[in-house]
C-alpha cells in the first residue's frame, strides 16, 4: 500500500524536492508499513516558499473578493468529486476508519472553501461612518504572508480551515502539516491550483519542530496560525511576539461533558462516546471528563460499557470498521502510560485498556477505554491524554459540577445533556470554554466559530469571525472642507 507523492513539498504551483533535507518515513498506522518517504524542508526550501508567497500575494489581494471566492468554490467542488480518493488518502495518513474520513475529513475541508468563497463579497466590506460634514470609512485589508502549522488528527480539514479564510482575505499561505501526516495537504494544494488559484499562493512544506521556527521567525511572515499542544503554542506565540506577528492558537483541552439525571440516557451516552472515541480519541475538543449525576450513574455506566464493547475495531479501509489505530507508536505508548497511571491511582477500569485481539500486532491499536470512580485530582482527569480514554466522575448538584468542570487550566470545549433547557443555558453560560454544546457533542459546522479560552488558545477558526484573524481594518478620514487650524 503506497501513497508516495511526486515530491515532498508543493511550492509556486508545483512539486519541489530537496534531498538535502532530513528524510523521514510516513507510516500507515494500521500496519506500520512505510507508505511514503519524504524530506524535511531545508532553509532553502523555506526561503523558496516564502519568496513565492510574497511575490504572488499583491496581485491576489488586488482581485475582487468575488473573483477570489469563485476559485475557492471551484476547489470545493473538486474536493467533493474526489471525496473517495481524498478519504482513502486521509485514512492512510491518519489510520482513521474510512467510515469516518468519507463523511468528516475532506468534506469539512470542502465546506470551508465553499463557505468562505460564498461569503466573500459581503463579509469583506467596510463601514461608512458619518461625521457631520466629514465622513470616514473602513476597509478590510489582507495581512500578507500567513503561516499555518497543522496537527495530525485532521490534516486535510486543518489545511482547509486555515487556508480558506487566509486566501479569501487576499493573503498567501504557507502550510506545514505534521510530520506524522504529511500527505493530504499536498493534494489540497494541487486541487487549489487546478481550481485556478494563482501559483505561489498556497504552498506546502514538510518538516518537524525544527522547521516551524524557520517560518515563525521569518521577517516576511505576517501571521501564524497553529493547531497543536499547549506547550508548542507557548513556544510559537513567544517567538511570534518577538516581531509582533499576528497569532491565533487552537490548542489542547480537558473538556467537561455534564450529564444531568433528566438527560436522554442513550443520547448522553452516544455524545460521550463520540466525544471520546471518534478518531480514536484524537480530538482536541473531546469531552474526556464525563460528569454523571449520581441518580443515573449506575445505569449510565452499565449501558456505556455495553455499547463500548460493541464497537467494531479493525482494518480502517473496511467500511464496517468503526474504530481504527492511533496515529503513531509514540502516541500509543503515551496513552498506555496514562492507562497505567489511572489504575495505579485507584480509578476503576470499566472496560478496555488493552490491545484488541483481532488486529495486526504491527498496528497502533488500543481498545476504547473507560475509567469509572475517577476523582478530580487523578492524573488521567487533569492532563490531556489525546487518546480513547474516558474518565467518568459523579456529582450531586449543578453548582458543584460547574465549579469542578471549571477547575482546569484548559477552556476549549464543554457539553451539557439535560431536558431542562433553562438549566442548559444557565450551565453553558457558567462554563469557562470557547465552544460548547447542548444535547450534542463535537459538531463543528463551518458556519460556527471554533476555538478556546484560557490555556486552550485564542482566536477563532471558521465562520465570519475567522476573517478578523486574517485581515486588519484600515480607517480613512475624509475631510469635506478646509482645514481649521489655529496656526
Amino acid at each position: 500500500m503506497k501513497a508516495q507523492p511526486k515530491a515532498s513539498h508543493f511550492i509556486d504551483g508545483d512539486y519541489v524536492e530537496d534531498t538535502a533535507g532530513a528524510p523521514f518515513d510516513s507510516l500507515y498506522p494500521a500496519t506500520g508499513e512505510v507508505i511514503a518517504r519524504l524530506h524535511a524542508a531545508t532553509p532553502a526550501i523555506v526561503e523558496k516558499a516564502i519568496a513565492a508567497a510574497k511575490r504572488a500575494q499583491p496581485a491576489w489581494a488586488a482581485m475582487s473578493p468575488t473573483a477570489r471566492g469563485r476559485i475557492l468554490k471551484r476547489a470545493a467542488d473538486i474536493m467533493r468529486e474526489r471525496n473517495r480518493e481524498l478519504s482513502e488518502l486521509e485514512t492512510l495518513d491518519t489510520g482513521k476508519p474510512i467510515q469516518e474520513t468519507i463523511v468528516a475529513d475532506p468534506t469539512s475541508g470542502a465546506d470551508a472553501f465553499e463557505f468562505f468563497g460564498g461569503i466573500a463579497a459581503a463579509a469583506l466590506n467596510g463601514d461608512y461612518i458619518p461625521l457631520g460634514g466629514d465622513f470616514a470609512f473602513t476597509k478590510r485589508v489582507p495581512l500578507g504572508v500567513c503561516v499555518g502549522i497543522g496537527a495530525w488528527n485532521y490534516p486535510q480539514q486543518i489545511a482547509c480551515w486555515k487556508g480558506a479564510p487566509a486566501l479569501i482575505c487576499g493573503n498567501a499561505m504557507i502550510f506545514k502539516p505534521s510530520e506524522n501526516t504529511p500527505l493530504g495537504a499536498l493534494k489540497i494544494a494541487e486541487i487549489l491550483v487546478e481550481a485556478g488559484l494563482p501559483k505561489g499562493l498556497y504552498n506546502v512544506i514538510q518538516g518537524d519542530r525544527a522547521t516551524g521556527p524557520l517560518l515563525v521567525n521569518h521577517p516576511d511572515v505576517a501571521k501564524v496560525s497553529l493547531t497543536g499542544s499547549v506547550e508548542t503554542g507557548k513556544k510559537v506565540a513567544s517567538a511570534a511576539a518577538a516581531s509582533l506577528k499576528h497569532v491565533t492558537m487552537e490548542l489542547g483541552g480537558k473538556s467537561p461533558l455534564i450529564v444531568f439525571d433528566d438527560a436522554d440516557l442513550e443520547s448522553a451516552i452516544g455524545g460521550a462516546m463520540l466525544g471520546n472515541f471518534y478518531s480514536t480519541g484524537q480530538v482536541c475538543s473531546n469531552g474526556t471528563r464525563v460528569f454523571v449525576q449520581k441518580g443515573i450513574k449506575d445505569k449510565f455506566l452499565s449501558r456505556l460499557k455495553e455499547r463500548t464493547e460493541k464497537i467494531i475495531i479493525g482494518d480502517p479501509m473496511d467500511e464496517a470498521t468503526q474504530f481504527g489505530p492511533m496515529v503513531s507508536k509514540a502516541q500509543l505508548d503515551k496513552v498506555f502510560s496514562y492507562i497505567e497511571k489511572g489504575k495505579a491511582e485507584g480509578a476503576t477500569l470499566l472496560t478496555g485498556g488493552g490491545i484488541p485481539n483481532s488486529v495486526s500486532s504491527a498496528g497502533n491499536y488500543i481498545q476504547p477505554t473507560v475509567f469509572a470512580d475517577v476523582t478530580d485530582d487523578m492524573t488521567i482527569c487533569r492532563e490531556e491524554i489525546f487518546g480513547p480514554v474516558m474518565c467518568v466522575l459523579d456529582f450531586d448538584n449543578e453548582d458543584e459540577v460547574v465549579a469542578r468542570a471549571n477547575a482546569t487550566e484548559f477552556g476549549l470545549s464543554a457539553g451539557v445533556f439535560t431536558q431542562d433547557i433553562t438549566r442548559a443555558h444557565r450551565v453553558v453560560d457558567a462554563l469557562e470554554a470557547g465552544t460548547l454544546w447542548i444535547n450534542a457533542y463535537n459538531l463543528a459546522p463551518v458556519e460556527v466559530p471554533f476555538g478556546g479560552s484560557k490555556q486552550s488558545g485564542f482566536g477563532r477558526e471558521n465562520s465570519i469571525a475567522a476573517l478578523n484573524h486574517y485581515s486588519e481594518l484600515k480607517s480613512v478620514y475624509v475631510a469635506m472642507g478646509p482645514v481649521q487650524s489655529p496656526y
